[in-house]
């Protein structure tokens, strides 16, 4: 049994005016257990809301989502979520602190919360880093907080909308090596929002490629046959670069002619 199902999910939005907008319809997808999987697609195709149902946040208006065989109907610790250019890190706590707070406003221990905040800051590469604030940290580095933070819950899905768009190039390469590497050690099930078919490539075991919205559903799903890190010059990577491209640009080509 897949960890989460896609069954037929339609969400329809009304404007004040009383106008249906489709924002997505007849979406269907699977996502194992322990899987790294990417939904890629051109801006305003949906992506962000099918992470929204998944997360409980908006309810599907048509069709049904599973996990773990029971109905996703709001939002619950078991899907811990990194949103786009996310800075929601408290400024008044430090490092380790803000990786604590979820664990503290659940009560656990003193000892338990300092020894699996350490844990997850470590495995985001911040040993040594724990007693800063935030404002003592780059932008890099803040992000990484935030994931050890959800880390630190132990969720059993992390859904991650395009939550390094707002770094640099580098910072950014560099933060998705980290995040890859991070996944081989934990084998958390993320699902991964982004349109970058970089990105989707270097993280991805697959890749769920969206048509353009208004009415946008899954065009098709590319199975990523790469382990370990990934270069981006390797003819491998770039045979998916191609296939993943040849597969999304008449997507973009709608979306940008709307």
């Amino acid at each position: 049994m897949p960890l989460v199902s896609f069954h037929d999910v339609g969400k329809t939005y009304r404007s004040l005016q009383g106008v249906d907008d489709v924002a997505v319809e007849h979406f269907n997808v699977e996502i194992e257990a322990g899987e790294f999987f990417c939904l890629l697609g051109p801006s305003g195709c949906g992506k962000t809301t099918v992470l929204k149902m998944l997360a409980g946040f908006e309810a599907p208006t048509a069709g049904h989502i599973l996990m773990e065989g029971r109905p996703v109907r709001g939002a619950s610790r078991d899907r811990a979520v990194v949103f786009q250019g996310d800075d929601s890190l408290y400024g008044w706590l430090t490092a380790i602190e803000n990786v604590e707070f979820g664990l503290r406003m659940r009560h656990v221990g003193k000892a338990e919360r300092c020894e699996r905040a350490m844990h997850y800051l470590e495995l985001v590469g911040l040993k040594g880093q724990e007693q800063k604030y935030p404002a003592e940290l780059s932008g890099g580095m803040k992000q990484r907080i935030q994931i050890a933070r959800v880390l630190a819950n132990e969720p059993t899905m992390l859904l991650m909308d395009e939550p390094f768009a707002a770094l640099d190039a580098q910072t950014r390469s560099l933060m998705q090596e980290e995040l890859a590497s991070i996944w081989r050690t934990t084998r958390t099930t993320v699902l991964f929002i982004t349109h970058d078919i970089d990105e989707a490539i270097t993280l991805g075991k697959r890749i769920g490629v969206m048509r353009a919205g208004p009415r946008s559903q899954v065009k098709g799903v590319i199975e990523v046959a790469l382990n370990g890190a990934r270069s981006r010059t390797d003819d491998v990577f770039l045979q998916y670069y191609r296939q993943v491209h040849d597969m999304i640009r008449d997507e973009v080509a709608k979306a940008m002619a709307k």
